[in-house]
C-alpha cells in the first residue's frame, strides 16, 4: 500500500513539473486568431426594406352622382382596357339625351321650313321685279301720252300709282328674303346649340359607366353594389370606386439608410426577396433614387416636417423588376439587396482584422527595431494609421508585425486590400480586445481551439 502511494505521489510530481515547464514556456505569449489573405470576388451590397408596388396605378373615382346599379368586378380580378367596371344609375342622363335628340330633330325640321320660306321669298322677289318692270313700261308710255294730251290725267295718275306700288312690293319682297335668311340662320344655330347640349348630355351619360383605362388588376374595392357615390375630392369617402394597378411593370419601393444612399446610382443591379414567397429571388435594377430625406419615425419628408428634432432618416429607392411575376401583389413586404460595387479576384481579409497602430520598423536582418516611447525633443509622436498585424516568424518565434494597408470596397464580412499585403500572408484577426491591445513584436501563439468564424477559406 505504501508503494502505491509513493508511485502516485511521484506521478503527481512529474505532472506538476511538466505543467510548470509548459506554463513557463508559454509565459509572454499572446493567444490570437489568425487567417490568410485570399483572393476572391467581392461585392458591396446595400440593403433596404419596403413593399411591392406597380409602376402605374390609378384610383378610379366616381364621375357621376348616384347609386351603383352594377359592380362588374371584385378585388383581385384581372381586367382589360375598355372593360366595364361599374355602372351608376342613369335615368336622368338618359332622359336628357333623348330630350336633346328630340330637340335637334325639331330644330332640323324648322331649318327645312325656313329654307323653304327663303326659297318662296326669293321667288316673290323675282315676281316683284318682273311686275315692277311692266309697271315702269306702262308709266313711261303714260307719261308720253299725257304730254301729248292723248290721255286723261286720271289715267296718268293711275299708271304712276301702279308703278310706285310695284317699287314698294319689290322692297317688301327683298325684306322678306332677308327675314327668311335670318330665320334659317337662327334655326341652324339652334340645331348647333342642341347638338352641343347633346354632346354634354351624352358625356354625362357615359360617365355613369366606368371603364378600365388599361390592362391591370383590381387591388382595392371600397364600395358595394347599391351604395351611393358622389363626385368629390380624390380619396374622399364615397368618391373612389376602386384602385386599378398595371402589373406589367412591377417595382420594389424600399427605404435605404442615409449613410448608404450616396453609393446608390441608377442602373445598379439588385436582388429582391419577398416575405410571402420564401426561397425566391427576383432580379431587378435601380430606376429611381429619391432626393428627399424621409423621417424614419413618421415617414414624412424632411421638407414637410415642422419639427427640428434630429433623428434617423431614409431615402426612397425604386427597383424595377426585370421579369414581372403573376404571384406578386401590391403591398407585399420585400427586401432589396443592391450591389453598389463589384470586383472580381481581389485580395481580401476579414474586416475585424483592421486596426489603428504605429507601423513596425524592421532592420536589414528582419529584426524589429524597438519603438521609442518618448519622442525626441522637437519631434511629433508617430501617428497611428490603418493596418493589420501580420504573423511573422523571427528567430524561430511567431511575432506580430503591424503593417499599414490601403483598402478598397467593403463586402458583408470582408474588405478589399488594394495595397500593403500579398496573397497567402497570415494575419491576426482577433479576439477583439487582444487585437486592440496588441503591439508590434509581441510573441504569438495560434488559438486552434477558437477559429475565427469569418475567416475566409485559403
Amino acid at each position: 500500500m505504501k508503494k502505491v502511494i509513493i508511485i502516485v505521489l511521484v506521478l503527481l510530481a512529474v505532472a506538476g513539473g511538466v505543467t510548470a515547464m509548459v506554463i513557463s514556456a508559454q509565459s509572454g505569449y499572446t493567444s490570437v486568431l489568425t487567417a490568410k489573405v485570399v483572393r476572391e470576388d467581392l461585392s458591396t451590397v446595400v440593403s433596404g426594406t419596403g413593399q411591392i408596388k406597380p409602376k402605374t396605378y390609378v384610383n378610379i373615382g366616381a364621375t357621376a352622382f348616384g347609386r351603383i346599379t352594377e359592380l362588374a368586378v371584385k378585388e383581385g380580378d384581372h381586367v382589360t382596357q375598355g372593360q366595364v367596371l361599374a355602372k351608376v344609375e342613369n335615368i336622368q342622363p338618359e332622359a336628357n339625351v333623348d330630350a336633346q335628340k328630340a330637340s335637334i330633330a325639331s330644330a332640323t325640321t324648322d331649318v327645312s321650313s325656313y329654307i323653304a320660306a327663303e326659297k318662296t321669298a326669293e321667288a316673290n322677289v323675282e315676281h316683284a321685279k318682273a311686275d315692277l318692270e311692266q309697271k315702269q313700261l306702262d308709266w313711261n308710255r303714260a307719261k308720253a301720252l299725257y304730254q301729248q294730251q292723248l290721255i286723261a290725267k286720271q289715267d296718268f295718275d293711275a299708271k304712276k300709282a301702279a308703278y310706285d306700288l310695284a317699287v314698294a312690293t319689290l322692297a317688301q319682297s327683298n325684306a322678306a328674303v332677308v327675314q327668311a335668311v335670318a330665320q334659317t340662320a337662327s334655326a341652324r344655330a339652334k340645331v348647333t346649340n342642341n347638338q352641343a347640349m347633346l354632346r354634354s348630355d351624352v358625356d354625362a351619360l357615359d360617365k355613369t359607366v366606368s371603364l378600365a383605362p388599361f390592362n391591370g388588376i383590381v387591388t382595392n374595392l371600397p364600395v358595394r353594389q347599391g351604395e351611393t357615390v358622389v363626385v368629390g375630392l380624390q380619396n374622399a369617402e364615397g368618391s373612389t370606386l376602386m384602385t386599378l394597378a398595371d402589373m406589367s411593370v412591377i417595382t420594389a419601393e424600399v427605404k435605404v439608410d442615409e449613410t448608404d444612399i450616396v453609393n446608390i446610382q441608377l442602373g445598379q443591379p439588385a436582388d429582391v426577396t419577398v416575405d410571402a414567397l420564401p426561397g425566391r429571388t427576383f432580379k431587378g435594377h435601380v430606376t429611381l433614387v429619391g432626393d428627399q430625406a424621409i423621417l424614419r419615425s413618421t415617414g414624412i419628408a424632411t421638407s414637410q416636417s415642422t419639427t427640428g428634432t434630429e433623428e434617423a432618416k431614409d431615402f426612397k429607392v425604386v427597383i424595377t423588376l426585370d421579369t414581372p411575376d403573376p404571384e406578386l401583389r401590391p403591398g407585399l413586404s420585400t427586401t432589396a439587396k443592391i450591389t453598389t460595387a463589384h470586383k472580381p479576384a481581389v485580395l481580401t481579409l476579414p474586416i475585424q482584422a483592421l486596426t489603428n497602430a504605429v507601423p513596425a520598423q524592421l532592420d536589414a536582418n528582419g529584426k524589429l527595431i524597438p519603438a521609442t516611447t518618448t519622442p525626441a525633443p522637437g519631434t511629433k509622436p508617430p501617428t497611428p494609421v490603418q493596418g493589420v498585424y501580420i504573423v511573422k516568424s523571427i528567430n524561430g518565434k511567431l511575432r506580430a508585425v503591424f503593417v499599414p494597408v490601403t483598402t478598397g470596397i467593403t463586402g458583408a464580412t470582408n474588405i478589399e486590400i488594394a495595397k500593403g499585403l500579398d496573397e497567402g500572408q497570415e494575419i491576426v484577426t482577433g479576439p477583439y480586445k487582444t487585437l486592440r491591445a496588441l503591439k508590434s513584436g509581441a510573441l504569438l501563439k495560434r488559438d486552434e481551439a477558437k477559429p475565427s468564424p469569418s475567416t475566409p477559406a485559403s
